[in-house]
């Protein structure tokens, strides 16, 4: 099986590693995972989202002149999500609700008054220069 760039294929978790994971191919090739292609989300601990032996989907998004292949699972989920609508759960809204701008104008205000107000508050002259017991003239 010829591999290309662009390709979304099926692999298997082989190896992790601190920087990435090792995706076992089709044909028998490997190809590499970056963590910063595992999730949208950061990675810290690449365990924390991949297991050996697991199945995952990927994108290939480079080859390069040596052969190595660069993998990304994100990638390969960010299109399956917009290209399969049946995996796609309707009965939760995509959208928040919406907030008339009226509503978003009146809050500003709202925490804007109250920021300003809380800068007049008189500060309290404790610890403070004092006139009182200067002695300049002894």
């Amino acid at each position: 099986m010829q591999i290309e760039v662009g390709q979304i294929l099926d692999g298997k978790v082989k190896g992790i590693t601190k920087f990435g994971a090792f995706i076992s191919l089709a044909g028998g090739k490997t190809g590499m995972v970056h963590i910063s292609e595992i999730a949208f989300n950061y990675v810290k601990d690449i365990s924390e989202h991949l297991k050996e032996n697991q199945d995952v989907r990927v994108k290939v998004i480079s080859i390069d002149p040596t052969g190595k292949i660069g993998l990304s699972i994100k990638q390969a989920e960010k299109l399956v999500s917009k290209t399969a609508p049946s995996q796609v759960d309707w009965s939760k809204p995509t959208t928040p609700r919406a907030t008339s701008f009226e509503d978003m104008l009146s809050r500003f205000k709202a925490d804007s008054d109250e920021k300003i107000s809380s800068m007049k508050k008189p500060e309290s002259r404790r610890g403070g220069y004092s006139r009182r017991n200067n002695n300049y003239d002894e």
